[in-house]
């Protein structure tokens, strides 16, 4: 979800769900450390519950990010080895270091001797020759035995040559059933399932068989999805917001980061799924298009306009 899961996409999907917990773009340690904490670690108080998902193999590296982050006042540390992209590969992170179990389990210790927030490992069910069930159950169990309790499983392998990050997303075939068996054979874990998984139904059938499901791509194709999650999942009672109540609530937040100087574009570019799939959105995504060639003033103009109109 890297340029898309950033803080202001974080901001208006918060505007949507108020308990939905909410996870960050991929930060690398590296970047981290040597590039400035506030740029890459600001983030609105209204966000919470919130985590922050690391990049690293570095176990020094990854406890001093994790400590900057807790002290910084994020919910959760997560370290991604389920990104398949060969620039990570190349900075020996993500998907390849579920090859590396022994790795990954002592960049959990280093880290939970860091901090005292929870923190959990996102990863696939395997990589390109090891995808065996056998293999997946030993690397989490040697990763649990380090002290992480929470595993978030995207239910397809990756293949990390050959196959482009996009395909990854696709291709290789979702196996639920495997993630599922995770959870019978760990059941004291946090199992959290994720891939492919497109409506709250789908949520909703498969929280009786693990302890959550994580949505990638749909929550940043069709935010207003989560408009129902605090009701159907968390007991909310309050009236879930309108498409329009959102836009409205977001406008003060939008001038407040135009007035700072942040582009447009930057924060517009997050708006174009609020009206996925109703009968004028792609008239709704024109007219955003568009507005990025004003001036910030006459664009947010027209935005409240449309926030104070019957436009669906």
């Amino acid at each position: 979800m890297m340029e898309c899961t950033d803080r202001h996409f974080r901001y208006l999907l918060r505007l949507i769900s108020r308990r939905t917990l909410l996870y960050t773009e991929m930060v690398t340690t590296g970047a981290l450390l040597n590039g400035g904490h506030h740029r890459f670690l600001q983030y609105h108080p209204m966000e919470h519950p919130i985590a922050i998902q690391f990049g690293g193999s570095n176990p020094v590296e990854l406890a001093q990010s994790a400590k900057i982050a807790a002290d910084y006042g994020y919910d959760e540390i997560n370290l991604n080895v389920g990104c398949p992209s060969g620039k990570v590969q190349k900075g020996r992170i993500g998907a390849c270091l579920m090859a590396e179990p022994g790795r990954v389990a002592e960049c959990i210790a280093a880290v939970r001797s860091a901090v005292s927030v929870p923190v959990s490992v996102k990863t696939r069910i395997g990589i390109d020759e090891y995808d065996s069930y056998e293999f997946l159950i030993c690397f989490i169990k040697e990763v649990a035995s380090a002290g992480c309790e929470k595993f978030v499983i995207h239910a397809r392998k990756a293949v990390l040559s050959g196959l482009s990050p996009k395909a990854n997303r696709s291709v290789p075939p979702l196996r639920y059933d495997t993630v599922f068996r995770v959870k019978r054979d760990c059941p004291d874990l946090d199992i959290i399932l994720n891939g492919g998984v497109d409506s709250l139904d789908r949520v909703a059938e498969f929280l009786d068989r693990v302890d959550g499901v994580m949505l990638g791509r749909e929550a940043y194709r069709n935010p207003y999805l989560f408009s129902a999650v605090d009701r159907l999942f968390y007991g909310d009672t309050r009236r879930e917001p309108s498409r329009l109540e959102v836009l409205r609530e977001f406008l003060p937040y939008l001038q407040e980061q135009l007035d700072r100087g942040t582009h447009l574009t930057s924060i517009s570019r997050h708006l174009v799924g609020l009206f996925h799939a109703r009968p004028r959105s792609k008239e709704w995504r024109r007219m955003l298009s568009e507005l990025t060639q004003r001036k910030p003033g006459e664009a947010y103009a027209a935005i409240q306009a449309l926030a104070t109109s019957d436009y669906v």
